[in-house]
């Protein structure tokens, strides 16, 4: 680790973040890995993480808790609001959906941020994704280049000059890019969560947005994705 630049990339357990922890550490970088409890659902994601992080060599792996719980009206944080399952991909993009968690980005870069800075980084990953997404306004790149203009006036590194970047690898690869890519830097998707709602014993649904994104990805790629759990191939 020893002479290489120091990262901050935000993990959840998905195959997306994954991926970019693996480019992350491809371009070189000490990858601190950070990954976000926060209530949501799908909280075997956080399981998921550690072992994406050891298996894949990252410098550290940090799980920070952060109470989300005054963020009402998200599926993914409140039970009392369904996941939608079963939407067409025009249905997916034409809106914002009840998955969406009030600026959890913005949060978690923050976060990042902080930690970056007093880890003596400049450079932050985020694995989101602007092509085959679910309508989330903090995935796209006016976002990322908002929070990196942010990022260089709100911190004492900024300020003093340092160039501090926000990566974002995967922000215009198509999800089938994104299993090609994974698979070409040694990922296991096998190993990854993707399902916004999973069963206890971690199978996904097979028919939230992001299971149906991740089967439409793989198909595209041709190829089988180990953590379907039998399902996501057969989502339309």
């Amino acid at each position: 680790m020893s002479g290489r630049p120091r990262a901050v990339v935000l993990l959840s357990g998905g195959l997306d973040s994954a991926t970019t922890l693996a480019v992350a550490l491809e371009r070189g970088f000490a990858a601190h890995a950070l990954t976000l409890s926060y209530g949501q659902r799908a909280r075997l994601e956080v399981e998921r993480a550690a072992a994406v992080a050891a298996a894949l060599g990252a410098a550290g792996h940090r799980v920070l808790d952060v109470d989300l719980s005054l963020l009402s009206g998200s599926a993914l944080t409140d039970a009392t609001v369904p996941v939608p399952r079963g939407r067409s991909g025009d249905e997916m993009a034409s809106g914002i959906p009840s998955t969406y968690v009030p600026a959890r980005n913005t949060v978690f870069l923050s976060l990042a941020l902080a930690w970056a800075e007093s880890l003596g980084a400049y450079d932050l990953f985020i694995g989101a994704n602007a092509v085959d997404y679910s309508g989330y306004p903090d995935c796209r790149p006016e976002f990322i280049e908002g929070f990196e203009r942010l990022a260089r006036l709100a911190t004492k590194a900024g300020v003093e000059g340092r160039q501090i970047r926000v990566h974002a690898p995967l922000l215009a690869s198509s999800k089938a890019d994104i299993v090609r890519r994974a698979v070409e830097l040694g990922v296991d998707p096998g190993m990854t969560l993707s399902c916004y709602e999973p069963s206890p014993a971690g199978e996904p649904c097979g028919a939230c947005d992001s299971c149906l994104l991740r089967a439409k990805g793989f198909r595209d790629a041709g190829m089988v994705d180990p953590g379907s759990g039998g399902q996501s191939s057969r989502a339309n």
